[in-house]
């Protein structure tokens, strides 16, 4: 599984897709906080780094599907798929190893956002004058939503053999599953279940962990979305020839 995996993390790391991904993603986040006006940083007259954890799920949705949207659709095109499974390694453990490689890489793109906090931090006045459990929170609430981005990612690419089709799919699953829940419960027409339907999204439990509380139902949460997506992909991979 270790080979696999990086196997896997230095194909991410040559391939051109992940140099331009990350790119967009710190450059699209970098615009909104520190140049866009209504959400930069210096116009709200606050230290705070709402913007970037508002705008990065968003842009997850992009980042993750095209990091992931090859993993199994180019072992389908390339008729490798059987080759693979016939490694001394589990479904579980190939899977596994494709997910944690896309989360490394998810990883790697978070880190540089680090400088952003410092900046903020020392804008601040006085200096230091940010809420720091909360943004805290907010970080593991994103490698959390990163981790279902990916598996949904997974999923999608385990699907069909063609990158673009992986792509748009996981795309349209990963906002389905962030907002689409949450906007269904503010319908009203399901007034009796509206809290169940806004709960079944990731967009509940990542706001909950953003204010800066580790709750064990929203940890728990993610990590059976996680779990679920990655069965599914596990059963593609299974019944594919």
């Amino acid at each position: 599984m270790k080979t696999l995996l990086i196997k896997e993390i230095r194909s991410f790391l040559s391939s051109l897709i992940a140099t331009i991904v990350i790119t967009v993603f710190l450059l699209a986040i970098g615009l909104f906080m520190w140049v866009f006006p209504d959400s930069n940083v210096l116009d709200y007259g606050y230290s705070t780094l709402d913007t970037l954890f508002y705008m990065a799920p968003w842009v997850f949705i992009f980042l993750i599907s095209a990091i992931t949207m090859k993993s199994f659709a180019e072992e389908r095109k390339m008729g490798t798929m059987e080759t693979l499974a016939t490694k001394p390694l589990s479904k579980y453990k190939i899977i596994l190893a494709k997910y944690f490689a896309a989360l490394i890489l998810v990883l790697f793109s978070i880190l540089p956002t680090f400088v952003y906090f410092y900046s903020v931090y020392n804008l601040g006045s006085p200096q230091g004058n940010i809420d720091t459990g909360a943004t805290w929170g907010s970080y593991i609430g994103l490698i959390f939503l990163g981790s279902c981005y990916v598996s949904i990612g997974l999923f999608s690419s385990s699907v069909t053999d063609n990158q673009i089709v992986a792509f748009i799919l996981s795309m349209f699953l990963c906002f389905l599953c962030f907002s689409a829940f949450q906007q269904i419960s503010k319908l009203g027409f399901l007034s009796q279940i509206d809290f169940l339907i806004e709960w079944l999204g990731i967009n509940y439990h990542y706001q909950s962990i953003s204010r800066g509380v580790l709750d064990s139902r929203d940890i728990l949460y993610f990590i059976s979305f996680t779990a679920l997506f990655l069965g599914f992909t596990k059963r593609n991979i299974s019944t594919a020839k």
